[in-house]
């Protein structure tokens, strides 16, 4: 049965049938075998829900790529220049105590008092479009979270489209394994800006007492810990890889389900109420992120599939969003559904952090677009997916209003 299921590349955005649409692949592969060795890849997926949950939660799974097999795809990752890795592929204690130092900006708490902010945002950005069909990735999915995390950063605003700009780039290669030469220069080019502009924000906090995340990491002090500066440097450029894309992607995707669905279109406009509880099943239905991964700290057994210690174990959240043991007609998309239990933002210690500005900023967004333009449709320019593995994401998106 094995032969018959898809694998290496076609289990990727670079293949075009599954960049247009990954879950007949995906359903095919959960419907086949709970553990799947993919022996291009020499990668294990998992793809039932529990599985997934159980893996993600799992306390002894390991993150860290250097602690991978010398021929797992996973040391793609390692940074090249021997420096440590960042927080989202670190272990504890490591992970721990960076996590602690800058979580308490995004606690759902602190994250709620942004939404004035926010919603001002998508306000700013709507009333900018004049055109009766735009593109809705560069008009506001792709502006809104970055000025968001600019602005939470600190980020001058006259340095916002550079800051975008080089992000976008570096993102775009930070997770693809098979970048070429071009994309790995470009890539260096905009990182090495982005980094020298963050050691220049970090410089200019010293012995201020300025409110922005920058300045809070700067002076964050935690059982007598201080981040060092390439610490902070660090964690400024994962804000933007974890949270910039995504969020745009979750706008987009979220937005296309609605589109491609009127009816769920009308029934939100109808129950606005039904906004948070929307937003969910647009992360369960269509999510930004497909896929993630923890590494084996020993040889053990997956379901009958042998893993070994240090090979990495892919958890598919594509396939476990739509597992049907778990949500009923998993392939429809229903804004009013119950008991939605997606695992769009992982697991365990490495549950997104971002996670409850992600969804501020998609409730944002997607009501301020129904309020804006009701009768918003799809426009014939269409719209394209990038190819970035892993990530599931439009570059553009054209609707009519």
């Amino acid at each position: 049965m094995s032969d018959q299921l898809p694998k290496g590349i076609e289990l990727t955005p670079l293949d075009d049938a599954y960049r247009a649409d990954p879950y007949p692949r995906l359903n095919q592969l959960r419907n086949s075998t709970a553990t799947y060795h993919d022996p291009e890849f020499n990668m294990v997926i998992v793809t039932h829900h529990e599985d997934v949950q159980r893996i993600l939660r799992d306390k002894d799974m390991l993150s860290d790529p250097r602690k991978a097999r010398e021929d797992d795809m996973t040391r793609r990752f390692m940074p090249e220049d021997g420096r440590e890795p960042s927080m989202l592929f670190m272990d504890d204690p490591d992970h721990r105590r960076l996590r602690n130092l800058v979580n308490k900006a995004f606690t759902p708490r602190a994250v709620e008092e942004m939404r004035p902010r926010v919603r001002e945002i998508v306000d700013e950005l709507l009333s900018a479009v004049t055109d009766g069909e735009f593109d809705l990735i560069a008009a506001l999915a792709a502006p809104l979270p970055s000025i968001v995390i600019a602005e939470m950063l600190g980020i001058d605003a006259r340095r916002h489209q550079d800051f975008k700009r080089w992000s976008d780039i570096s993102t775009d290669v930070f997770f693809n394994v098979f970048p070429t030469d071009d994309q790995i220069a470009e890539a260096q080019e905009a990182s090495d800006s982005l980094n020298a502009l963050f050691q220049e924000e970090i410089e200019k906090r010293r012995g201020s007492d300025a409110q922005d995340l920058i300045g809070a990491m700067v002076r964050a002090e935690e059982d007598g810990d201080r981040l060092t500066t390439e610490e902070i440097v660090s964690q400024c450029n994962l804000l933007l890889i974890a949270g910039n894309v995504t969020t745009t992607d979750l706008i987009g995707n979220g937005m296309k389900a609605l589109l491609d669905n009127p009816e769920q279109f009308e029934k939100l406009k109808r129950q606005p109420a039904l906004i948070e509880n929307a937003v969910e099943e647009m992360l369960r239905f269509d999510s930004p992120v497909v896929s993630s991964g923890r590494i084996a700290p020993e040889d053990m057994t997956l379901n009958g599939c042998p893993v070994h210690k240090g090979q990495s174990i892919t958890t598919s959240l594509g396939a476990a969003n739509r597992d049907p043991d778990i949500h009923r007609d998993p392939d429809q998309f229903d804004v009013a559904r119950d008991n939605i239990q997606h695992q769009s933002f992982g697991g365990g210690r490495h549950f997104c952090l971002g996670a409850p500005l992600a969804r501020v900023e998609g409730q944002e967004a997607v009501r301020g677009l129904l309020n804006k333009f009701p009768n918003l449709r799809h426009g014939p320019r269409g719209h394209a997916y990038k190819s970035v593995p892993g990530f599931r994401g439009m570059s553009e998106f054209w609707v009519q209003t």
